[in-house]
């Protein structure tokens, strides 16, 4: 897409307009597999536990190769606030110049641990808690595709004690 930008930019004058947003197909073998987990597209990299310089260089390694499908490899680092201070200076590196393939997705919950030097990089999406309407909502779809009866006032009750996460509701 940063190719085509730049092409209409420097060559065309215009940007392109924005694209409206589509559902993947859910019934593509590509995009189940990547909804089961089983697809390398889709690589998730617990920060927390892998928080040093050493596990950043063998992220590096890994970015180097394409997809084996796809135009991206997609690389999340959940609970990125636990990396070490050597392991954010590797990772800046790779987020000044990463491959084309790739995309990085820092995810944390304790933004003001992330260097400012990293956030610098960055393109900021925060998250809110889901309300109470949305997540009944949520497990409304779940139960009617399972074919599962409730009452509504239970939906209520677990919704009201989900505290705004899906996950919790649905567990």
């Amino acid at each position: 897409k940063n190719e085509e930008v730049v092409e209409h930019q420097f060559f065309q004058g215009n940007q392109p307009k924005a694209k409206a947003y589509q559902e993947p197909d859910s019934e593509r073998d590509f995009n189940q597999r990547i909804y089961r987990g089983q697809s390398f597209v889709v690589q998730e990299m617990d920060a927390a536990s892998n928080r040093g310089i050493d596990d950043i260089r063998d992220l590096k390694e890994r970015v180097a190769l394409p997809p084996q499908e796809g135009k991206m490899t997609v690389y999340i680092l959940d609970e990125a606030h636990m990396l070490t201070k050597a392991a954010f200076n590797a990772l800046l590196k790779l987020l000044e110049e990463p491959p084309a393939h790739v995309v990085f997705i820092l995810a944390t919950t304790e933004l003001h641990k992330i260097p400012a030097t990293i956030k610098s990089r960055c393109s900021l999406v925060r998250f809110h808690k889901a309300s109470q309407d949305e997540i009944i909502q949520a497990l409304t779809d779940v139960l009617d595709k399972e074919k599962l009866e409730y009452e509504a006032e239970a939906l209520e009750v677990i919704a009201q004690r989900a505290d705004g996460s899906f996950r919790d509701a649905v567990k």
